[in-house]
């Protein structure tokens, strides 16, 4: 055998191992379920200058207004409005804890979910004094 056939023939199961890792990963990474995700409601409406939310479960403030430039993220948690880098550690028992991101598009909104969410992204058109729910697990009906 050839040294150049040697290293073709390790290719093969380098390859599988690492989409062998690849795929166990992403399934360590789906292991956090929904029903694993403490429950909260967020109403997001648009205004001319900025964002208004209203919170109806899971955290311990009711209602932020903000105002942010275009494409000027805001980090959101269980207790308001917050830095990304300030994760809390302090927990009520009727609070949801989960930290996402809002910005302002000239599309709409744009949430980036980094703890206690089922979603790493949500996109979505809003336009202005118009009103979207969120949860744990996404969009969902405002009633």
């Amino acid at each position: 055998m050839t040294p150049r056939l040697k290293i073709k023939n390790l290719y093969a199961p380098v390859l599988i191992i690492l989409l062998v890792l690849a795929a166990s990963s992403e399934l360590k990474a789906q292991d956090k379920a929904p029903q694993d995700l403490k429950d909260f409601k967020v109403v997001i409406e648009t205004t001319k200058n900025g964002i208004k939310m209203q919170s109806f479960k899971g955290s311990a403030w009711i209602a932020l207004t903000f105002i942010l430039n275009d494409n000027q993220p805001q980090a959101i948690n269980q207790f308001g409005m917050t830095e990304l880098d300030q994760i809390s550690t302090n927990q009520g028992s009727n609070l949801a804890n989960f930290l996402f991101t809002v910005t302002k598009t000239n599309d709409g909104i744009e949430l980036k979910g980094f703890e206690g969410t089922a979603w790493k992204n949500l996109k979505f058109s809003l336009a202005e004094n118009e009103k979207q729910a969120i949860d744990q697990n996404g969009m969902t009906p405002l009633n």
